[in-house]
């Protein structure tokens, strides 16, 4: 197991991440990716450590890897439904979560559909000095850490899957296609990405990332270090001599919001296809932090295809990733 210092108690954001951190976080993953290769898949690292999981927003990847993350490390699960909770006799968020609280819980893992809930919820955690760590898993457009480590991680083990380490993103290109706009994985990756050293390059129809996009969130950085961001209105830009593309879900109820004419149009010009990817590297790969809308972002066979395709990896690679977050965040919790 690393021996990295880790002074966090929350991971809401990957904004002030340093490379640093991000490194411990993939040496961790790695140790808890040979404990899942093993026979006996579970440690006792977390025994006596109670993990909640707020989802208060449907999820099947996320909640379901998070879950077995944590039974992985031995901690006890509690599973928040909101449609069957106190929410529906007018309990608040805040009052859910410190009932929680009372049943003993050390983790929080929250996902919520508005922007700020699991700050607002750490925070408050904070002023009655539970300890309580909270582990953001997606709220509104904002953030979602643990799919952007995720992702990295898989980047990194593809790199070198015998040594695999952050710092081989450095110069790297990598282009992330799609409904930028309203994507928290995207916001994510950009952070995690850049400080990394890798070179992002984004390509959306300017319905979806509007032109400024990349320079307003370049001077929102909180840390003084380069974030070298690129965006691009057509496809081909983004995608010359890249390393790895990263197509992101098509929110299909942007449709209705008239920013798209049509699904087929959007796949014609900004849809990944084998023919598309022949002007990237040689060695370029595809991930796609799913549901995956087959032939609008990504064609089926694409999608399917064993050497260019990463997705069922970064599912797997979610489980390890997760584990190290608890792991980082619940050490000296438990009994």
């Amino acid at each position: 197991m690393t021996e990295a210092s880790w002074e966090r108690r929350h991971v809401l954001s990957l904004a002030d991440f340093t490379a640093a951190e991000l490194e411990t976080v993939v040496q961790t993953a790695v140790s808890f990716r040979e404990v899942l290769s093993r026979r006996t898949r579970k440690v006792p690292a977390l025994q006596g450590v109670v993990v909640t999981n707020l989802f208060f927003e449907p999820s099947t990847r996320t909640r379901s890897s998070f879950e077995l993350a944590a039974k992985r490390l031995s901690a006890e699960v509690l599973n928040f439904a909101p449609g069957t909770s106190s929410l529906t006799k007018g309990e608040t968020i805040l009052d859910t979560a410190k009932t929680y609280l009372a049943m003993g819980t050390n983790l929080m893992v929250i996902r919520h559909q508005e922007s700020g809930v699991p700050q607002a919820i750490a925070q408050e955690m904070d002023r009655l000095g539970s300890g309580v760590g909270v582990l953001n898993g997606g709220d509104g457009l904002h953030s979602h850490p643990s799919q952007a480590l995720l992702d990295l991680f898989t980047l990194t083990l593809t790199l070198d899957p015998d040594n695999p380490s952050s710092t081989l993103l450095k110069g790297k290109k990598i282009a992330i296609v799609g409904d930028i706009l309203h994507s928290r994985v995207a916001r994510s990756n950009l952070w995690c990405l850049t400080a990394c050293g890798a070179e992002v390059h984004l390509a959306a129809p300017p319905t979806l990332l509007p032109p400024g996009l990349a320079e307003a969130f370049i001077t929102q950085s909180p840390l003084a270090i380069p974030r070298p961001i690129y965006q691009h209105s057509t496809l081909t830009p983004a995608l010359a001599g890249a390393d790895f593309v990263m197509t992101l879900r098509l929110q299909k109820e942007r449709m209705t919001q008239h920013r798209l004419p049509s699904l087929r149009e959007y796949h014609q010009h900004f849809g990944l296809t084998r023919d598309r990817l022949e002007i990237c590297q040689p060695t370029v790969k595809v991930l796609h932090p799913g549901p995956v809308n087959r032939g609008v972002e990504i064609s089926s066979d694409l999608m399917d295809d064993p050497v260019l395709s990463l997705i069922s990896e970064q599912v797997t690679n979610g489980v390890a990733v997760r584990m190290a977050l608890l792991y980082l965040l619940g050490v000296g919790k438990g009994e």
